[in-house]
């Protein structure tokens, strides 16, 4: 049946303003009958009942927001976020207005760690309605998990404002604060947390973390305590504890805990490595050996385990044990300088001089060995004869470290036996510049003023050479000889005699001795002398009459 000649739909009366359909009447019973009975089985505990007659419903064509938003309810119930936000984005998208749906759009979204939509729905959800304060608490922790700490601080200080003691959003603050450096007002939050929950664990670890890069070691120690009060086993409280323990030098302490850890988790590569550290530090080579090799069966290409191990061995004195244990950090990291360095202590221990001092020279130049490297260098040519290259290591040392008397020294020494006296003695007297009590370094002057046949310098060294409280019938010897050809026959005798009774059979010092006795006129003691030097050691009667 059509509409009457002339007569088009619009044209038709409309129902009375407030009047509902029939159809949407029934529709609406319908509805609200399928809600009814989704509420019955929820409430006998049939989530997945009542979640599937409302599925049907809504497949049926009944498009009504009540459905959508208990439908979603029921899916957060049995934790099926996945679903429940699904049905929250049809029901936005249907109301975009909807009361709730923004807000549980954000929770399902938050669960399911997408948490950049998370803040969109949550951002809505207040924007939708500013007085809803739980919107502004998950939009800040989702900011946070977003990677945007520093824009999750406003909403939650808006919370906070309502809140000023939910332990949720302050520690939520604290988090924000703690990673975007500020440390001191994050570790006055968690402080706030754990007024109001003393037996937070999170409060506690993340305390521990704050002052652990405060490097306040006080504080460390206070809340890892407490944290391993709450949880004796916990591996954070564990950690802690050992590092304040490794930076007091209390290796003991440092040992229980890490093998505390050992035990919890002897999986972890790093637990055995500190246990091999403590246990190396308190002297115990066994039981550092042990964890060192534990270590290095969980990450066999670990060079600094092989080090450490080498290192142990070495100062077992097994020489060969460590050789092997260098050797095979190296082929792991080649260019690694405390492999290096410490290889080449191996060697020159074992006697293979030569093959330590390759590797000396194999040192980085910005490595922390490498001056001691140079220095070492140096020495074993020096031991070698190649007294110039020697001195040219030597000197490599001091452009680096102008302080070095040893360097001086031993650079002395070098440019000494290589005949340059005048950097011989530039470097002897910088060593007694730095080192005025030096004996070496007097020493070497000494030679140096002998070979020069300047007595009166090399005298005055010598005299404060015995000054220092050196001596010896060498030193003794030389100062007489010395007073001997500067007309000091009294101080002659007397250091001749020192000499002599240091060694009584340094008779070159008897035999001069008598020249001195002779010479200041004391002809008997002279003779008695002479008789006793030349019958010991017949080769010095050509001194006798050659003196």
């Amino acid at each position: 049946m059509g509409f009457p000649e002339g007569t088009q739909p619009d044209d038709l009366p409309s129902l009375p303003a407030g009047v509902t359909p029939i159809d949407s009447l029934r529709r609406q019973k319908r509805a609200d009958r399928t809600l009814s009975k989704a509420v019955s089985l929820r409430l006998e505990g049939n989530l997945e009942g009542a979640a599937g007659m409302l599925s049907r419903a809504l497949e049926s064509g009944a498009r009504y927001s009540a459905m959508y938003s208990a439908l979603g309810q029921i899916h957060c119930e049995m934790r099926n976020y996945e679903s429940a936000a699904a049905i929250y984005e049809q029901l936005v998208e249907l109301e975009p207005l909807h009361r709730i749906a923004h807000f549980n759009l954000g929770v399902c979204r938050g669960n399911l760690k997408r948490w950049k939509a998370a803040v969109e729905s949550f951002r809505r959800a207040a924007e939708a309605d500013p007085a809803r304060s739980d919107a502004w608490l998950g939009l800040g922790l989702c900011l946070i998990h977003s990677g945007r700490p520093a824009d999750a601080i406003r909403p939650l200080d808006r919370y906070l404002n309502l809140f000023p003691n939910d332990e949720q959003a302050l520690f939520g603050k604290a988090v924000a604060l703690q990673q975007t450096g500020q440390l001191a007002e994050a570790a006055a939050h968690y402080r706030r947390v754990l007024v109001r929950n003393p037996r937070s664990e999170e409060a506690l670890v993340n305390l521990v973390s704050v002052f652990l890069e405060k490097k306040d070691h006080q504080a460390v120690r206070r809340y890892a305590e407490m944290l391993a009060e709450l949880q004796p086993e916990s591996p954070v409280a564990l950690e802690a504890l050992a590092a304040v323990a490794f930076e007091d030098g209390d290796y003991a302490a440092a040992a229980r805990c890490s093998h505390s850890l050992s035990e919890l988790a002897p999986e972890r590569f790093e637990n055995w490595f500190n246990l091999g550290v403590a246990h190396h530090r308190m002297g115990d080579y066994e039981k550092a050996a042990h964890a060192y090799t534990e270590a290095i069966t969980l990450k066999p290409d670990s060079a600094e385990a092989y080090l450490n191990l080498g290192a142990v061995r070495q100062e077992s004195n097994s020489f060969a044990a460590a050789r092997t244990c260098y050797e095979k950090a190296l082929q792991i990291d080649p260019g690694q300088p405390g492999i290096l360095w410490n290889l080449a202590l191996a060697l020159e221990q074992e006697g293979q001089r030569d093959e330590a001092e390759k590797l000396y020279a194999r040192l980085p130049e910005d490595a922390p060995e490498w001056c001691d490297g140079r220095f070492r260098l140096g020495y074993l040519r020096l031991l070698r004869g190649d007294f110039a290259a020697s001195a040219e290591a030597f000197e490599a040392c001091l452009e680096k470290r102008s302080d070095w008397p040893e360097a001086y020294l031993n650079s002395g020494i070098a440019y000494a036996r290589s005949g340059n006296s005048d950097a011989a003695r530039r470097c002897f007297q910088e060593a007694l510049m730095l080192r005025p009590d030096s004996p070496d370094a007097m020493r070497g002057l000494a030679a140096l003023a002998l070979d020069h046949e300047d007595y009166s310098e090399a005298y005055d060294l010598h005299r404060r050479l015995i000054r220092l409280g050196e001596h010896g019938p060498e030193l003794y010897y030389n100062a007489g000889l010395l007073c001997q050809k500067l007309g000091r026959t009294d101080e002659a005798a007397k250091f001749y005699q020192q000499a002599l009774g240091e060694d009584p059979q340094r008779l070159e010092a008897l035999l001069n001795l008598g020249h001195v006795w002779m010479a200041s006129g004391n002809v008997e003691e002279a003779r008695s002398c002479w008789r006793r030097a030349i019958r010991e050691k017949p080769e010095l009667a050509e001194a006798y009459f050659e003196p």
